[in-house]
């Protein structure tokens, strides 16, 4: 499921021929730094930081204060009125792909550019429905799927975000309890920079289809990145990283997932197998494979993880 070689609309990079777009910008993290960054299972060196993640956020750093430029030059001419608006970066990808972590090392790198050092992320995981709603629809086994998401708040909450509005209130998720924290919200007030990632946010996800022009989430992005692999890649990683969880993070009793910390190994990949079968790769196949090539740059993961290819769109 890798991208098909040679598409016209992107500029096809190798390793080494990305790594050299970094024009000998230095490093600004540490290898302890990116310990604390990357994901389960996820082997992410501070070679490969250097050479695909550096690159990138030159690219998004001089878009970035283009942007910003532009965004000067409307409040001069409206008489400084214009009010701040976020540059708003979204990264899609597969369950398992290493999203998050793409994400947050962006964060870490963006931050230390000079022009924009408030830098914020967010997960469209905080959007999805408490669970008490999806158990009243019937759409336990359809989480991470499109109808399994609260479309309309995430989209007044970029609305809000475009529209220059302070202190925006978004929901938290929590992994360990696999729902909606109730008494919890992350405030996001005005940053320079939003990184939004998540499975659904390149879908064009209606949420009123009597309203037209219909407004999608990926309207809102000024740039967008999708992480791709290879399926039996991201398979082989998601079934890792549930031997890693199964030994972690479901042994706290508080867990969702505690049912499956006492699993044998044999046990734990025929349900890890039965999950992926039945929920990501569909989900994966369905609905979030097709969004591709709506970025306007492709990650194209190798089996060990690391980015083997770059693709970024002409225009």
């Amino acid at each position: 499921m890798s991208v098909t070689k040679g598409i016209s609309q992107y500029l096809t990079f190798d390793r080494e021929q990305w790594m050299q777009l970094r024009a000998s910008v230095p490093m600004p993290l540490t290898r302890e730094e990116l310990e604390d960054l990357r994901g389960i299972n996820e082997n992410l060196s501070l070679e490969e930081a250097s050479e695909v993640y550096l690159p990138l956020s030159r690219l998004l750093n001089l878009l970035v204060t283009g942007n910003q430029k532009m965004a000067e030059a409307t409040g001069l001419f409206l008489g400084d009125l214009y009010p701040k608006v976020p540059y708003v970066i979204g990264i899609a990808g597969s369950v398992a792909v290493g999203k998050s972590t793409t994400a947050r090392v962006l964060k870490a790198l963006l931050r230390r550019w000079p022009g924009h050092p408030k830098v914020d992320l967010v997960t469209t995981d905080g959007f999805l429905y408490p669970n008490r709603v999806l158990e009243e629809r019937g759409l336990m086994k359809r989480k991470g799927f499109p109808e399994s998401y609260d479309i309309r708040r995430l989209i007044r909450f970029l609305t809000d975000l475009k529209s220059g509005r302070e202190r925006l209130s978004v929901p938290i998720y929590s992994h360990l309890s696999y729902d909606i924290l109730p008494d919890r919200e992350k405030v996001v007030n005005q940053p320079d920079i939003l990184i939004i990632e998540g499975l659904n946010i390149l879908q064009n996800l209606c949420v009123d289809k009597q309203q037209s022009p219909c407004v999608f989430v990926s309207d809102f992005l000024d740039f967008s990145i999708y992480v791709d692999a290879h399926e039996t890649d991201i398979a082989r990683w998601y079934q890792e990283r549930f031997q890693v969880l199964r030994k972690t993070a479901f042994r706290n009793p508080a867990s969702y997932f505690r049912r499956y910390a006492d699993l044998t190994v044999e046990e734990a990949e025929k349900t890890a197998q039965g999950i992926w079968e039945e929920i990501n790769r569909v989900n994966l196949k369905e609905n979030i494979l097709p969004t591709r090539e709506r970025a306007r740059l492709i990650l194209e993961k190798g089996p060990d993880h690391s980015v083997k290819k770059v693709y970024l769109r002409r225009i």
